[in-house]
């Protein structure tokens, strides 16, 4: 059983997604919440596995709420909701430590698949919200040996090498292996390598894992 929160200001919203969610026996709506205050005064009692987080909200911002319930409890998942499409809104909540991003017009079908993804350790962007930040991003290259550098640095972030964080930057922006072996001067086979190599030292499981990361690690800025 998947223990799920609501946080949204319109109550008829979050009617219509709990009644949705209802009919998955695996989910179970443990509480709902119409502002970030409540939601934080919620948490230590109904202890959810994932929280569906409205991103404007009055008083405080999913941001905000993001970040205070991921302090007190660490193993919560959030998945982002938003009317807003902009870039700067998922780089701020991946910042705040989101792992799902999805659009309020977005398929029922997505809110399934990204529960059940980020449950199960990864992140979840709809394809569209994927392919427009990696087209928007633009590269902030460090060097692995600048990472003291940054705030809220992964301990792995430390192990890649100057090449694997190149090649970090280049799949954020959407770069096929191809590609980067092209733009690089080196060949698809080294591309490959360096990439699984990045994956099992940085735990992504995905290409969406691996922009969360790099944002987060301040590799990439939106």
């Amino acid at each position: 059983m998947i223990r799920i929160a609501l946080v949204d200001d319109h109550s008829l919203f979050r009617h219509g997604l709990k009644t949705l969610l209802a009919s998955y026996p695996e989910f179970e709506v443990v509480c709902e919440a119409s502002s970030g205050e409540e939601f934080l005064s919620l948490l230590p009692s109904c202890r959810p596995d994932v929280v569906l987080m409205d991103y404007a909200m009055p008083g405080m911002t999913g941001a905000q709420a993001t970040q205070k319930a991921l302090e007190s409890m660490p193993s919560l998942n959030v998945i982002t909701l938003s009317m807003f499409g902009e870039n700067a809104y998922y780089s701020h909540m991946v910042s705040m430590g989101a792992k799902g991003f999805l659009l309020k017009d977005s398929d029922f079908m997505e809110v399934v698949e990204a529960i059940k993804t980020v449950c199960g350790g990864g992140t979840y962007f709809s394809e569209s919200l994927l392919n427009s930040l990696s087209q928007a991003l633009r590269s902030v290259y460090i060097f692995a040996g600048d990472a003291s550098t940054r705030d809220d640095v992964d301990e792995n972030s430390d192990s890649l090498s100057e090449r694997e964080i190149e090649i970090v930057v280049a799949v954020c922006q959407g770069l096929s292996n191809q590609e980067i072996a092209d733009k690089l001067f080196i060949s698809k086979r080294t591309v490959d390598k360096h990439r699984a190599n990045i994956m099992e030292k940085t735990g992504c499981k995905n290409t969406a894992s691996l922009v969360v990361y790099a944002i987060r690690n301040g590799f990439v800025e939106v």
